[in-house]
């Protein structure tokens, strides 16, 4: 069989190059083992780092006498210590409603719900990215149908996906961003869908905290009542968008 010259002109020659470079044995070769490299960089690094935290205790940080004792009136020392620590924890799969509560004890309703979002989003962040950089190929290559599924589950609107994620009470926090961080999600929406997502809850938690010390009874049950709300927001807008997703496909 001859080769059509005209229909082999028209190809650019980059995609070529690609294909044949993808044919040969030794790239793929170099490419899984790349991959490989990388996803074990990644999975023994998260392993180190939970080991670390726990060695040294820092599981157990956050609670009411360590941060009277560490972060209460301790100026921008403090509100660094309390953002560094709960970027940390959050980051490797603490609880984000404890550093709310958290912020809250220490700080009060605003000032808390800012600084235990900002520790939030950065923790948030490191994860999403220690995942894209380190864990990426070899997990896609690893369980590709499985993330493909998590993938066109974020791929389509993946603002309001992420923020439908983060307003549901249920699922892993750091779960989510690692899996986020394989995906081919951008990371402008899935950080900005994070951070409105979380406010809800943050706000909760934090209004928890200051109900230590201040109006307890009034500021937990109006707490709970916004759970509540909280939650019930996540739900209609899954079955809005599960409604649009049925209309789109029955068209």
């Amino acid at each position: 069989m001859t080769s059509d010259p005209s229909a082999a002109s028209r190809d650019d020659a980059a995609p070529v190059e690609d294909a044949d470079a993808l044919d040969s044995p030794g790239a793929e070769a170099s490419s899984g083992t790349k991959g490989l490299l990388k996803g074990l960089v990644m999975i023994a690094g998260l392993v180190a780092v939970g080991y670390a935290a726990r060695a040294l205790g820092l599981v157990d940080l956050l609670d009411p006498a360590w941060l009277d004792e560490e972060v209460r009136g301790r100026g921008f020392y403090g509100e660094l210590v309390f953002v560094a620590v709960g970027a940390a924890l959050t980051g490797i799969g603490l609880p984000r409603q404890l550093v709310a509560f958290g912020g809250g004890y220490v700080f009060g309703l605003w000032e808390g719900i800012g600084f235990a979002l900002l520790a939030q989003m950065i923790g948030c962040m490191a994860a999403f990215w220690y995942a894209r950089l380190f864990g990426r190929s070899f997990v896609r290559h690893r369980f590709g149908r499985r993330i493909g599924k998590v993938d066109a589950f974020l791929r389509g609107n993946p603002f309001t996906m992420t923020l439908l994620i983060r307003f549901l009470p249920v699922g892993s926090n750091v779960v989510t961003n690692l899996a986020a961080g394989v995906t081919s999600v951008g990371a402008g929406p899935f950080l900005a869908g994070s951070l409105l997502g979380y406010l809800p809850q943050t706000a909760i938690f934090a209004l928890l905290g200051t109900g230590i010390h201040v109006d307890p009874e009034w500021r937990i049950t109006l707490s709970v009542a916004l759970f509540v709300v909280s939650g019930v927001i996540g739900v209609w807008l899954y079955r809005r968008i599960r409604r649009q997703r049925r209309r789109a496909r029955a068209a």
